[in-house]
């Protein structure tokens, strides 16, 4: 336990001890995924025994842009990666991120934090499969700067809960059906209030799957502490297993020969492939970032049900510049457009490798809000693919509820 990397931001001190009322279990428990110590004889051992963790006290009260951002950058030098198993409403109809000052903890983790390596934030993709939720609605699982990680079955197999979405770069285990698939055991509550629950079997969701990711990145990092939150990234990508996940339907080939899939990313984290390769890395060059003109000509959006709008861009990659991008790593797609009901839009962009990624599913819930506001959908599909060339941008209107206007495209 590490003080360094505690914090309660609900009462502010330094004790992250949440309130006992028998519900607080949460943090405790992907703590003993990442940290239980080595032959410990209790609950089972942590993926990262050797790393110190810290708890910090944030949801047990009122959350604000402000303590999400005070969590977020909670002490940069000395904590490496920040676990969280939190975001918006997984309701099918949200679409939320975080707020400027959260961004600005994220930016300045990504400069400042790890001596300028980059803080890793690893965080849960979320859990609103049952009512067709998108992550790619969820800004924090949207991000550049998050590795996003989603859940498979003891099979193998795509769980109920589970949200697709071209954000998730790679998976981890967790739970699946209820008495046929196993779930997480880890630590459970403080013994001293409850001696007969210090151990649980039952820890579920992608809130189980982000800390065994968070784990093996720390594995990365103890086999190689000079890796940037860039290097952390491609390794991910390079060491994921898609084989063990291959019984479900929806991968495809990229430009650069990977498989990926909107339900696991690049497949199954491995955190022995994931050592190896941090090994004997080379740190990767600076990220170059290159904004393609933006299409600013209104367009609108059929209301007619199976309307599609089609849009295409020649882009560059700014050759030429010293911005100059020839291997993709993150593509983000900035929308703004008016529609009702949203829910009914499916978004897809397809590279000039011929790569299709579904920005935005279809949300039948999705009725609340008509509108996306310059909203950065990101795809980590095209990892490795040149961007030059032509991308299109389509827009489906699928869902069954009937639109009475037409929508715009801004």
């Amino acid at each position: 336990m590490d003080p360094k990397a505690s914090s309660d931001m609900n009462d502010n001190d330094n004790d992250p001890t949440p309130r006992d009322n028998g519900d607080n279990k949460h943090g405790t428990r992907c703590a003993g995924e990442v940290a239980a110590s080595a032959y410990n004889t209790y609950c089972g051992v942590g993926v990262a025994y050797n790393a110190s963790i810290g708890g910090v006290r944030m949801l047990d009260g009122a959350v604000s842009d402000a303590v999400e951002a005070a969590a977020l950058s909670l002490n940069p030098g000395h904590v490496d990666i920040y676990s969280a198993s939190w975001g918006p409403e997984d309701d099918g109809q949200t679409v939320d991120g975080p707020g400027p000052l959260a961004t600005r903890a994220f930016i300045s983790g990504i400069v400042k934090g790890r001596g300028g390596k980059g803080s890793i934030f690893v965080w849960a993709s979320g859990n609103g499969g049952m009512h067709t939720d998108s992550c790619n609605c969820d800004g924090y699982t949207n991000s550049v700067y998050t590795l996003s990680i989603s859940s498979a079955t003891q099979a193998g197999l795509k769980p109920w809960y589970l949200e697709e979405c071209s954000s998730t770069i790679a998976t981890t285990y967790s739970s699946g059906i209820l008495g046929r698939d196993r779930t997480v055991v880890t630590v459970d509550m403080d013994p001293q209030l409850r001696p007969e629950k210090l151990c649980t079997t039952d820890h579920t969701g992608t809130s189980a799957s982000a800390p065994l990711a968070a784990g093996m990145c720390a594995l990365a990092l103890e086999a190689n502490p000079n890796l940037t939150w860039r290097d952390l990234q491609h390794i991910v990508v390079m060491a994921a297993n898609p084989r063990p996940l291959l019984r479900e339907s929806g991968w495809v080939s990229n430009g650069a020969k990977r498989r990926v899939s909107h339900k696991f990313g690049y497949g199954l984290m491995d955190g022995e492939a994931m050592v190896t390769l941090a090994e004997q890395w080379t740190v990767v060059p600076p990220q170059h970032i290159c904004e393609t003109p933006i299409i600013a000509i209104d367009r609108p959006i059929n209301k007619s049900y199976g309307s599609e709008l089609t849009l295409k861009t020649n882009v560059s990659g700014c050759e030429g510049q010293e911005n100059e991008v020839h291997y993709l790593e993150h593509v983000q797609c900035k929308v703004s457009l008016s529609f009702f009901p949203r829910g009914n839009l499916k978004l897809i962009l397809v590279s000039p490798s011929g790569t299709p990624s579904t920005l935005l599913a279809l949300r039948p819930k999705d009725e609340v809000s008509a509108t996306l506001n310059d909203w950065p959908f990101l795809s980590v599909h095209y990892w490795g693919e040149d961007p030059r060339g032509e991308w299109t941008l389509k827009i489906y209107n699928n869902g069954r509820k009937k639109a009475d206007t037409d929508g715009k495209l801004t």
